[in-house]
């Protein structure tokens, strides 16, 4: 596994687990095979319902709570700082964790900077290990960080072939701050799993559509986190440090971007 390091020293791993939509009954039986295969960084959140069971699978694994890398995002539709206190100490206590490894503000609610205020304060304690953000666009992203005192490590925001935010992975750039990908398979939409470009891309190296978005991503500096119920596909997406794509199949796959959310409620 690679990894990155992020703005304040701490590394994390270029390719982790993510559990969205996982049902909190499938999910410790997800994060148990996705660990053992070989899965070091996991991904949830508070609305997502299964942080839990995320937090029962670390205790099972038998895997040092030190070599995982554990996200979690924050949710507060209203209200600001004093309910992202609340919020931060109850995702300790749901997954009874002595700290978070990384903590995203979940989408730039209202009062997004009492939130990320409370943020800082975490992380200043000790809390987490690192802070940011997800779903900010440039603009928010940059008022965020204009006004702030820990610039944020991370961006989560939905990056694919068919939606590859270089213009916002510059902008974070700028500010030191590492692009995250939610949905690096777009979801299956546009296509995804059949497009002829990644499919003639990926019979040149024996791989598929899956593990050639994938490592368009991760060559671009790009962390990702492919989720899958399914112990087979896990193994397959983990599985994709073996191979480079040349500059000319980079430069194909840039062609594909639409430029656009493929989401409508985002």
């Amino acid at each position: 596994m690679e990894s990155i390091t992020l703005n304040n020293g701490v590394k994390m791993p270029i390719l982790g687990y993510g559990v969205y939509q996982i049902s909190a009954r499938e999910c410790e039986r997800c994060v148990l095979d996705a660990i053992d295969v070989g899965y070091r960084s996991i991904d949830t959140a508070q609305v997502y319902g299964n942080e839990k069971a995320v937090g029962n699978a670390i205790r099972k694994s038998g895997v040092l709570r030190e070599k995982l890398f554990i996200t979690t995002k924050l949710y507060i539709p209203s209200g600001g700082y004093r309910k992202a206190v609340n919020a931060i100490d109850e995702s300790l206590r749901t997954m009874k964790l002595d700290y978070i490894d990384l903590l995203l503000m979940h989408e730039p609610f209202p009062d997004y900077h009492g939130i990320y205020r409370a943020m800082e304060e975490a992380y200043q304690s000790g809390k987490v290990r690192a802070i940011g953000v997800s779903n900010f666009n440039p603009d928010v992203f940059v008022s965020l960080v204009e006004s702030c005192n820990v610039i944020p490590a991370v961006n989560q925001v939905e990056t694919h072939v068919f939606r590859q935010q270089a213009q916002a992975q510059e902008i974070m750039k700028q500010y030191g701050t590492q692009i995250e990908s939610w949905a690096p398979f777009a979801e299956g939409k546009n296509h995804f799993f059949s497009n002829e470009t990644l499919r003639e891309i990926g019979q040149k190296y024996d791989k598929s559509n899956a593990k050639v978005g994938l490592r368009y991503l991760i060559q671009r500096g790009i962390v990702v986190i492919p989720k899958s119920t399914h112990r087979e596909r896990m193994i397959e997406n983990i599985d994709v440090f073996d191979f480079t794509l040349s500059a000319d199949d980079m430069a194909k796959i840039d062609l594909l971007d639409g430029g656009r959310s493929l989401f409508s409620w985002h």
